[in-house]
């Protein structure tokens, strides 16, 4: 069980991808970074509590017993990985060519990832459920739809207990234990 305190933070993450490119316009993008997610999930282990996928960015509210650092090297680098290769893959020449930054000591050329993400603390169930609104009202604000849980690119739908059959992404949700609020 996990439990959200200054012990053991929740952590919020923010991705921007580089250059801000709306690399993930099209479904089979965001189908993409949903899958490199739960492979990150498995692979670090990490609990996914909620996320937003959005043309450009995307929120996470996280839960592991790893360092912050140590948590977005698994979300960023298998989700980096995952698209570069398919961009590769698939011939995108042009999407690839905004992506190129100089060759660094890894060897690199691409990058998908801004250099600076944002990652917080969460050490409050409060400010916990308030980062849960914020990911998922976040289409909503974009003015992509006008009622959250249309959106299939967010964890709204597992919150609320109105699941697809073929939701891109599940949540851990059972695996909070609440202090203050009944989940």
């Amino acid at each position: 069980m996990f439990i959200i305190s200054k012990d053991t933070p929740a952590y919020y993450i923010t991705s921007v991808t580089n250059n801000r490119l709306a690399v993930f316009q099209k479904a089979k993008m965001k189908g993409l970074v949903c899958d490199a997610l739960n492979e990150a999930r498995n692979s670090a282990p990490l609990l996914l509590f909620a996320y937003v996928v959005m043309s450009d960015h995307f929120h996470l509210l996280l839960g592991t017993a790893r360092k912050p650092s140590e948590a977005l090297r698994y979300v960023n680098g298998i989700s980096s990985h995952r698209v570069i290769g398919f961009l590769k893959d698939r011939g995108y020449d042009s999407s690839l060519e905004k992506l190129r930054h100089q060759e660094g000591k890894n060897r690199y050329r691409h990058s998908l990832w801004d250099h600076h993400p944002n990652l917080k603390l969460i050490t409050d169930e409060d400010v916990f459920i308030q980062k849960v609104n914020y990911i998922h009202q976040n289409p909503v604000r974009a003015g992509l739809v006008t009622d959250a849980k249309t959106y299939r690119w967010s964890s709204v739908r597992c919150w609320l207990g109105c699941m697809n059959d073929d939701e891109p992404l599940l949540m851990d949700l059972s695996e909070i234990r609440w202090h203050s609020r009944k989940a």
